[in-house]
């Protein structure tokens, strides 16, 4: 059994080899940087003053780029608990100021 302190200094090291990325920054990146995406347009559809078929082209167009700009992001940090907090910390964010919108 993993105890929280060997938890958090196992997340908190970085990889041996600097050139592999690792299974669990890739799968952080690739998912992560969707969610991210998916509520940044969301977030991005309450806050454009026009109507709703009508602001709903601008995310459509950005979502890809967002896509991969976040996952870019989330892949490049040092260790994997950068990775997950790059994740979940503007995830978080967002997914709150979607629900004080809503």
């Amino acid at each position: 059994m993993i105890t929280n302190f060997k938890l958090y200094k196992r997340l908190n090291t970085p990889e041996k080899d600097a050139k592999r990325i690792g299974l669990f920054r890739i799968l952080c990146a690739i998912f992560g940087g969707l969610i991210l995406a998916y509520l940044s347009m969301t977030f991005l559809t309450f806050i454009i003053p026009d109507s709703r078929e009508n602001s709903i082209i601008l995310p459509l167009l950005f979502n890809t780029f967002i896509w991969s700009c976040s996952a870019l992001w989330i892949s490049l940090s040092h260790t994997k608990l950068i990775a997950l907090l790059r994740f979940l910390l503007p995830s978080l964010i967002f997914a709150i100021l979607i629900y004080i919108l809503f």
